[in-house]
């Protein structure tokens, strides 16, 4: 008895001063990029799908799509439910900040001490609405600050007014400010990565092109990211990756974008005129198979594939396997 008390007060003592072990992970060596695992979880009388999500290192988007038939308020004791916790390592290097748009996901890349194993830590993250896009390309932390002040931009000041809910020019720290606690300032002229003080929207598109965390992961975050940590903001909805000889595929939906009025392709969603990302998706699908595939040869499964892109929810699943001692990959079939 004494032993299990002992291990007892030991995890409650690590889950109070240490970052959720659900987000930090060890990095997979080169030619793998999986990590993580798809895990469950039983929902209590009172939760609902976003408190079981921010209890696990998932945003809105993540949780929704992966239990597409559970009532997001209301799931009711004892239910079931998916944490979609098996990533793929987005593309490129691996080094700084990386943030993945139409994941609604930040990975940080830290360099690791001489001796010490090299990790990876991701979080959900909000970005910008459809009108207020986050822009895509190469930038980095140039300034950090806790407790911030907002000074709101002319234009979302004037956005404010006419929904009747004007602003000051300034916002002081505290309750009503929306970056939260911590802000790190990105070289991108009024972009920062930041807190929030309405946690429940974070995994959605719901910012002026900011990107907005759960308050406990920026506060994590902001002692481990030092000044000039490089910030990679991509937008890859479609990603493979290679788990030993096993390919696998993640898929998330595309990010509807604005289309010029009078395009063959548009659909009207209210006021707002959108593109159909079904095809492009599937454009993708090839172009990303074809660069996974391009020094180890693979054979993909293209029927479940599909069934994948359909389905967009964002749980890597074994689509391919590596073909050896192969003359070609059945990408140029």
């Amino acid at each position: 008895m004494i032993r299990r008390y002992r291990f007892s007060l030991m995890a409650v003592l690590l889950a109070m001063f240490q970052p959720s072990f659900a987000e930090v992970y060890d990095l997979p060596a080169a030619g793998n990029d999986v990590i993580g695992a798809v895990t469950f979880a039983t929902s209590r009388a009172d939760d609902t799908l976003l408190d079981i999500a921010r209890r696990h290192g998932l945003g809105y988007e993540d949780i929704i799509r992966a239990n597409p038939n559970v009532d997001a308020w209301l799931p009711g004791e004892g239910t079931r439910i998916v944490l979609p916790t098996r990533f793929i390592l987005p593309p490129g290097k691996r080094s700084g900040i990386v943030l993945n748009l139409a994941e609604y996901r930040l990975y940080y890349f830290p360099a690791s001490a001489k001796g010490e194993a090299p990790v990876v830590l991701t979080y959900p993250i909000s970005i910008g609405r459809m009108d207020w896009e986050t822009p895509l390309g190469m930038t980095r932390v140039v300034s950090k600050v806790r407790n911030p002040s907002w000074y709101p931009p002319d234009s979302v000041r004037a956005e404010h007014l006419a929904d009747g809910d004007p602003l000051p020019r300034i916002v002081p720290a505290g309750p009503k400010n929306p970056l939260g606690n911590f802000a790190m300032r990105l070289g991108l002229p009024g972009y920062l990565i930041h807190g929030t003080n309405r946690p429940s929207g974070v995994g959605m598109r719901v910012t002026h092109g900011c990107i907005r965390m759960f308050p406990e992961d920026i506060e994590y975050l902001f002692e481990q990211i030092p000044v000039n940590t490089p910030v990679r903001i991509i937008n890859e909805p479609v990603k493979f990756g290679w788990d030993g000889d096993e390919l696998l595929l993640e898929v998330h939906r595309t990010l509807e974008r604005p289309m010029e009025e009078g395009s063959p392709d548009e659909q009207v969603d209210g006021d707002m005129v959108v593109e159909e990302p079904m095809a492009e998706a599937l454009t993708s699908l090839t172009q990303k198979f074809v660069a996974a595939t391009g020094e180890r040869r693979g054979q993909l499964d293209w029927v479940l594939a599909e069934r994948m892109i359909e389905r967009a929810d964002g749980i890597p699943a074994v689509t391919g396997v590596a073909i050896k001692n192969a003359a070609t990959s059945a990408a140029f079939e």
